[in-house]
């Protein structure tokens, strides 16, 4: 790499990303302008190795030597620029001492301190939610499994009722039969979660061998046992909390009423009831251990009830509707609807299982649908779409009038320019900052330099909330305007005090009042307003902002290279393509998760389906003896469990929206947007596959003859 950095034939080098090459045309051994300097292109960077540090970028990278951009005339002592310094520690160091070590040495420094575990700036957070939401499509899929666990135990036991009955009436004891059946189920319980712990073991390597290439830093694929056993304590746990009732209600239930098909007995206080609630509190506090804070956990833990308590209410409401509607109805329907109303209707198991998981895939697609409207449609028509920084301010009018030539008319709904500086709020109310006092919220703009500028009149779009902006000849005490959620997180009120640092000075300002900023729309987004004489003698460098029309771009580019080869440009724009295609990456990533609970869900209808299977084949040899035809058999089973899916379809949606919004409106901060083509498809889809459901059994059923299986 340095042979490709150094001079050679009186010219420097520089490795540069391939985006570089195919954006400029350029190849190996062409020259460009970086800034005063002409560089030699010598190598090209395929990857490197701490590019995930350097966190979003705004372009491709560009590597020279230090004394390259020392002779580009970018670094000057008015430009913004930043380094970073990468420290290796010794083996058996821990790096977050050391970075606790150079905080408490250097504590008014404003040093951004990261250690491997976070990279890059704010990779934590995400992972960290990235893990939130996988636990709660894993407790949603969970939930999901134990209902199916629940009814597959009733029914099997519902199936044994016989010998049940028998053993009871030899002077078995309740015991007894708890204790056969239920190593049945533990060893059934035990494969189960074997052959889940063999799939999530080796699904990584399998993912990693087919992302490996895409992936930003080298990830070791190996097999961590912690995750592994406790996706095993899950699995047992909530094995053990949805069949241990129907067991007791087994035990509790006399002979008698097993040989009259009765297994309804009631579930009295017991060992079985007792391991039910040791269950149920050992899974909340598992979820509550692994998730990276307990309180999101618990918050995530409760939704989940409440939305599965919903459900099963709108399932339970369901099947009482049915049973009011049935005799309204003739032929099928009325068939399809008795079963829908009965016992046994899948409405009560299948609704919060379907329920959960198109819930959850609900929010995501309704998330991602405002998100995505937002960057597709809103950002392009409010934001700027070019973004100049670096302007000399006795340079600026003549940039103005360059623009003018190419852009036509430089009205302030399509161009703006101001001086721009960074800064630091060091004092409030003449103390220095204490970040303990600060709501973690608005931290950020405290514990680090923020932008600001000087305006001496208000913009079309100050938008102040509290105060008032100053006079244009205002030359007194210095004044700053802050944005609103910086001042509510530190509980200022205008008029109090602030201590600045800007460009190696100490200001004392007076809060004169608060804006209310919005960060995606075109105009003085910045956190920090001063009045113009508190920073008059300043050097300031400018920025300006442009809305273009389709075509222009191209040309203000060429023109700020040939005659403004100092000024830095980014295309906002261009950025806009870029996240639109990586978050419809991720959010079909996410939705992919998301459908797992879904599954889980309808999962649960297959196997209520196949555990009723012998129910409902004595049910249609009757209807076939009383004269029914096979298309109406099949059109009751395709009316009863269609319907269940279009229940448990509209509750989840119901409950996704109830989710997405608060989420869409003050997490993201974005305007709601309703996608409905995209959830009726979410609600079709589960009621087309639960009626194709209710189709297989029906065919089954229907190809056995009605004669064998009413003798049985």
């Amino acid at each position: 790499m340095s042979d490709a950095l150094r001079s050679m034939d009186g010219r420097l080098g520089a490795a540069v990303e391939p985006e570089l090459l195919e954006r400029l045309g350029l190849r190996v051994g062409d020259t460009f302008l970086v800034g005063d300097l002409r560089l030699a292109v010598r190598g090209v960077l395929k990857s490197e190795p701490d590019k995930l540090g350097r966190g979003f970028s705004l372009g491709p990278g560009v590597l020279i030597a230090r004394t390259a951009l020392e002779r580009s005339g970018l670094v000057e002592a008015d430009s913004l620029f930043g380094e970073t310094v990468r420290i290796a520690v010794p083996f058996g160091v821990r790096p977050e001492a050391v970075i606790s070590n150079l905080q408490r040495r250097f504590p008014e420094s404003g040093f951004r301190l990261r250690g491997r575990k976070d990279a890059a700036a704010g990779l934590g957070r995400l992972i960290d939610q990235l893990e939130f939401f996988l636990s709660l499509i894993g407790l949603a899929s969970l939930l999901a499994g134990g209902l199916g666990v629940s009814s597959a135990v009733s029914t099997y036991l519902d199936v044994r009722k016989p010998s049940i009955a028998v053993l009871k009436a030899l002077g078995a004891d309740g015991a007894l039969i708890r204790d056969i059946y239920l190593i049945q189920i533990a060893i059934l319980a035990a494969i189960g979660i074997g052959i889940g712990l063999a799939i999530g073991a080796t699904s990584p390597f399998i993912l990693g061998w087919i992302a490996k290439n895409r992936l930003p830093v080298p990830v070791l694929f190996a097999l961590y046992p912690g995750p592994l056993i406790r996706a095993g304590l899950f699995g047992m746990l909530a094995a053990a909390a949805f069949s241990l009732l129907p067991l007791a209600r087994a035990r509790a239930t006399p002979p008698a009423a097993l040989f009259r098909d009765d297994l309804a007995g009631r579930a009295g206080f017991g060992p079985e009831v007792v391991g039910l609630a040791v269950a149920a509190i050992g899974l909340v506090v598992l979820t509550i251990l692994s998730a990276p804070s307990a309180m999101v956990a618990a918050m995530m833990i409760g939704g989940v009830i409440v939305a599965f308590a919903s459900l099963w209410l709108i399932g339970l409401a369901a099947t009482m509707i049915a049973g009011r509607l049935r005799g309204l109805t003739r032929g099928p329907a009325r068939i399809g609807l008795a079963n829908l109303s009965g016992p046994h209707s899948a409405a009560r198991t299948a609704t919060p299982s379907i329920g959960l998981g198109v819930a959850l895939l609900s929010a995501v697609v309704l998330i991602q649908s405002s998100l995505l409207a937002e960057v597709r449609d809103v950002a392009p028509n409010a934001a700027p779409s070019l973004v100049m920084t670096q302007i000399p301010a006795d340079r600026g009018a003549a940039l103005d009038a360059a623009l003018q030539g190419i852009m036509g008319p430089l009205t302030p709904d399509r161009y703006r320019r101001s001086p721009f500086a960074t800064g630091r709020i060091t004092g409030l109310r003449g103390r220095p900052v204490d970040p303990k006092e600060i709501d973690p919220m608005g931290r950020w703009a405290f514990d680090r330099d923020i932008t600001l500028s000087t305006l001496a009149g208000a913009p079309p779009d100050a938008n102040l909330v509290m105060g008032s902006w100053w006079p244009a000849s205002y030359d007194g005490t210095p004044l700053v305007l802050i944005d609103r959620d910086i001042a509510d997180a530190a509980r200022l009120k205008v008029g109090d005090g602030l201590t600045l640092s800007i460009l190696g000075r100490t200001l004392e300002a007076r809060l004169a009042g608060t804006r209310k900023l919005d960060w995606g729309q075109f105009g003085a987004s910045f956190p920090l307003i001063i009045n113009p004489s508190a920073l008059a003698g300043a050097n300031l460098r400018d920025i300006a902002i442009a809305k273009t029309r389709a075509g222009q771009d191209d040309g203000i580019m060429a023109m700020l290279g040939r005659d403004f080869p100092g000024v830095n440009i980014i295309n906002v724009r261009e950025q806009l393509n870029a996240a639109l295609k990586l978050f419809d990456q991720l959010a079909w990533a996410v939705r992919g998760a998301s459908a797992v609970a879904a599954l889980s869900g309808l999962l649960v209808l297959v196997g209520a389906i196949t555990a009723s299977s012998q129910a409902r084949s004595k049910e249609s040899a009757i209807l076939k003896v009383l004269g029914a035809d096979a298309g109406q058999v099949l059109w009751a089973f395709v009316i009863e469990y269609g319907a269940v899916g279009l229940i448990a379809g509209v509750a989840g949606v119901l409950l996704g929206s109830i989710a997405a919004y608060p989420v869409t409106r003050f997490v993201f901060q974005a305007p709601w947007s309703m996608d409905w083509g995209g959830v009726a498809a979410i609600v079709l889809a589960a009621a087309l596959i639960a009626a194709l459901g209710g189709l297989v059994s029906a065919a089954a059923a229907l190809a056995k003859r009605p004669a064998p299986i009413l003798r049985t």
